[in-house]
């Protein structure tokens, strides 16, 4: 059996697709509708919506792609991922970004990679919501980190529990660092 074939038909086979729900196998590719769930379902941390766009089964484990919707201010702790580029797409809002000792902003349309192995760090600094698209390759433990962590509604903090996904949390969120930045100039 080809590989699209027996891709294809084990896509069909998850009951979402097969309905047409949230998304739609073709002979092109996967298609998920916009505002919605690759998997029809619902995940949020507590200040977002996450979407699985892309999901590491999709993939054979090479990539996992999320929309993060709504973001307010702020964001994740400073972190490394020892395994896994890290690309962030500006949908809306602004944020600033550190990726090793570099700083940029992103505005929509703007994005970057974080090459595993450096740390990183970014926050939403724009006074309406944001939206990010985020992709991880490979995927690792990405997705299952944010299916276990988006039912909970809140991300972890204990290193032991975000190493066993392979992220080291390694600093303060960036919003703090900034807010520490400006304090300094004025």
């Amino acid at each position: 059996m080809e590989r699209r074939s027996f891709v294809k038909l084990g896509l069909l086979s998850v009951p979402s697709l097969a309905l047409g729900q949230s998304a739609e196998v073709n002979g092109n590719g996967l298609f998920v509708k916009s505002g919605a769930d690759r998997f029809g379902e619902t995940h949020s941390l507590g200040f977002s919506t996450i979407s699985f766009k892309v999901s590491s089964t999709d993939t054979g484990g090479g990539m996992f792609a999320m929309e993060h919707d709504n973001l307010g201010k702020g964001g994740p702790y400073r972190h490394v991922h020892p395994a896994q580029d890290e690309w962030l797409f500006a949908m809306e809002g602004e944020f600033h970004v550190e990726v090793g000792e570099n700083m940029v902003t992103l505005k929509p349309g703007d994005s970057i990679l974080m090459p595993r192995k450096v740390p990183h760090v970014w926050a939403q600094v724009s006074d309406r919501p944001g939206k990010l698209l985020i992709a991880f390759t490979p995927a690792g433990k990405m997705e299952a980190f944010f299916r276990d962590f988006g039912k909970a509604g809140k991300l972890p903090t204990e290193s032991g529990v975000l190493s066993s996904y392979g992220i080291e949390r390694i600093g303060p969120p960036l919003q703090s660092a900034i807010e520490g930045l400006i304090s300094l100039q004025t």
